[in-house]
């Protein structure tokens, strides 16, 4: 991997677990081929997969080559690691259709052509023809039982009152095949993945050294929790998705910004690309001004450029604005509902939009922004109601198709905070 990329990595906080080969110096001077798995087990990545997937791409850009693997085949059991319960089996179909889904995010991430052009590649190519007897003589043989109880991913579901059923046994012998197979035909030397794949790539290592009497190597990133010790990646609804259909730029830049003052500095390394010159810069502006929460938002945006592309950030940006008050345009209806989606929601009628409007006055007795009629007007007169964030300044002002914020909103706010949307149907 070369000291400098090594190096890289190990002072951003990016290594868990690696090979003493690497750590030493004493492989990786030359371009080596490495690869990292993604089993299609959803229809998009998530926040978790950046970790690795960020690393393939500091790899490549130090000029190593990188091979994206999607596992349609190992999809097919579950990887028992690191999980306390087994895995729900998926059909062919999903699978297949969550291959293309995932296929399509890592091709935003790697760069496919040059000198050292990133390979996209599917173990279900070369698992599909083996027989269960072929594979149990070829590869089970070069496995000790005893051996593969050791591995901690194995030992601590035995250890639990779920247990561990065969299949789930059997995914060890799949992902070190996977290693053999690419050392084969593509010359691959080093398997990355998170912290709890270590076992299953030491494994891996084992096999080749057996097979092809060819010394290979690992090298894990850390599986992430939080300052508070809550999971990276996770909020109270759930995992954030790399889909933005699934999570969107503005949930992910949201994300990012409201990150504990302890974290902040260490994701700037992990997740971004700014230098080591221009993060010590930051840090010290973090720590000079901590309540300006610069590098919070510095963060987000490096972090929503590459995930999403700059448009997106940008879009992002002016979204998280809109809570201070900033005008809402330019936003479509799902960027509006991700930002008001713990605001109280009314529906109305669209009928209410057409002929000469509905008035302000009733929509906001209505929604329950004022308690009533009189109410309304004098907060209206008093100049303390916006609509879409614009001071209204009539008092017979009439809400139409024309004010609407997106396709089918307005977003009404008495004060500087208290906010109503009104969707219109």
């Amino acid at each position: 991997m070369g000291a400098t990329a090594f190096e890289e990595l190990q002072w951003r906080g990016s290594i868990h677990d690696v090979t003493p080969e690497i750590a030493e110096g004493r492989v990786g001077k030359e371009p080596l081929v490495a690869y990292c798995g993604f089993d299609p087990t959803a229809s998009s990545l998530h926040l978790g997969n950046f970790i690795p997937i960020i690393g393939l791409m500091r790899l490549q850009r130090a000029g190593h080559t990188p091979i994206a693997l999607v596992g349609g085949a190992t999809a097919m059991i579950g990887d028992p690691s690191g999980k306390s319960d087994e895995r729900n089996l998926l059909d062919t179909a999903t699978i297949r259709a969550n291959q293309e889904a995932i296929g399509g995010q890592l091709e935003r991430f790697l760069d496919f052509e040059g000198a050292n052009a990133a390979k996209l590649v599917n173990n279900a190519d070369w698992f599909e023809g083996v027989s269960f007897i072929d594979f149990l003589r070829d590869t089970g043989k070069h496995f000790r039982v005893n051996y593969m109880l050791g591995k901690e991913s194995v030992r601590s579901r035995l250890d639990s009152e779920q247990g561990m059923s065969f299949t789930e046994f059997s995914y060890m012998l799949l992902q070190a095949s996977d290693f053999l197979h690419l050392h084969t035909h593509h010359g691959c030397s080093l398997q990355v993945g998170g912290a709890d794949q270590w076992g299953n790539i030491t494994a891996g290592i084992d096999l080749v050294r057996r097979v092809a009497q060819a010394q290979v190597h690992g090298l894990t990133y850390p599986l992430l929790t939080t300052a508070s010790g809550g999971k990276f990646g996770k909020t109270e609804s759930g995992s954030l998705w790399l889909d933005p259909e699934r999570t969107s730029p503005y949930e992910l830049y949201q994300y990012f910004v409201r990150t504990d003052d302890r974290d902040v500095v260490p994701f700037l390394k992990l997740f971004t690309f700014l230098d080591a010159d221009a993060i010590a810069e930051l840090e010290a502006a973090h720590e000079e001004r901590p309540h300006a929460r610069e590098v919070h938002a510095r963060l987000a945006w490096e972090v929503t450029v590459l995930i999403h592309g700059e448009g997106e950030a940008e879009k992002a940006v002016r979204a998280s604005r809109v809570l201070f008050g900033e005008p809402i345009e330019d936003l479509d209806e799902a960027q509006l509902l991700a930002i008001f989606a713990d605001v109280p929601s009314t529906e109305v009628d669209r009928v209410r939009l057409g002929g000469d409007g509905w008035s302000l006055v009733e929509a906001l007795q209505e929604t329950g922004l004022c308690k009533s009629n009189g109410d309304a007007r004098r907060r209206i007169e008093g100049g303390g109601i916006y609509v879409n964030n614009v001071r209204a300044e009539e008092v017979g002002m009439r809400l139409t198709v024309e004010t609407l914020a997106s396709e089918n909103t307005v977003i009404l706010r008495g004060g500087k905070k208290n906010y109503r949307l009104v969707r219109f149907r």
